[in-house]
């Protein structure tokens, strides 16, 4: 083995250390008030340019009206995005596209360790890719469920904000999507009744009525006028939730 070669392989193992190091590194667990976390899949996520997540519109209008908040999450936006008044997009949250209530209820408790508790959890779509998928709807119920207590065992004083979930394109919605859609638009509501304790409000937020096939980039995510769509609908509900300085 020749010196480039050698010094080829060393090269190439430092960038992989480095970037396994990188990976695995946490991020600062964040001290401000309001810290709020996205939770969900792909309507979290989002995926520049193919489609939006509502955190950057949801963002702009905390920013616009001078909100001291700070999101929080183990992923990291990779999207291309605008300043705005010179400061750059908060890109933390806990979304991953495809990924089921089951496996959110898996991972939230290492995601909370790693990011402290949130005082706010904005919980996107739940049960959304467990329909698409089919899965027993029971089941679905049981897990949207542990999820909310295993924020409010994190933190007893969390304040949940959960969907009663956006439909997908008109075209997909056939017959079993739509009664499996619909179950869960009404069970959203008892869980959040149910739900709520003297320290915990947890808050059904409908995302569905006045939402239109306009509203999506494909048959599931939003585009831009969608995503504004969502974010002004936890917006108007954030501002009786969040502290004051």
């Amino acid at each position: 083995m020749n010196n480039n070669t050698i010094l080829l392989l060393v090269s190439i193992g430092l960038i992989i250390c480095q970037a396994c190091y990188q990976d695995d590194t946490p991020k600062p667990q964040s001290s401000s008030i309001n810290k709020i976390m996205p939770l969900g899949a792909s309507r979290v996520e989002g995926n520049r340019p193919d489609f939006e997540s509502f955190r950057f519109e949801l963002w702009k209008d905390l920013k616009a009206n001078n909100w001291t908040f700070d999101f929080i999450g183990t992923q990291s936006d990779e999207g291309d995005y605008p300043l705005i008044d010179d400061e750059a997009f908060d890109i933390d949250h806990e979304g991953r596209g495809g990924w089921t209530s089951a496996q959110i209820l898996d991972g939230l408790g290492d995601w909370l360790i790693e990011t402290g508790s949130p005082d706010i959890v904005l919980f996107s779509s739940p049960g959304g890719n467990d329909g698409l998928q089919s899965l027993p709807y029971a089941q679905t119920v049981i897990n949207i469920e542990d999820i909310i207590e295993v924020l409010q065992e994190d933190n007893p004083s969390v304040t949940i904000l959960i969907e009663q979930l956006a439909p997908g394109h008109t075209s997909i919605m056939d017959t079993d999507l739509t009664n499996y859609f619909n179950q869960l638009q009404a069970a959203i509501l008892t869980i959040a009744t149910e739900k709520t304790t003297s320290t915990s409000q947890v808050i059904a937020v409908d995302m569905s009525t006045g939402f239109t096939n306009n509203f999506l980039a494909d048959d599931v995510h939003y585009n831009e006028t969608g995503a504004d769509f969502i974010a002004t609908k936890y917006y108007n509900v954030l501002v009786d939730v969040l502290e004051q300085e």
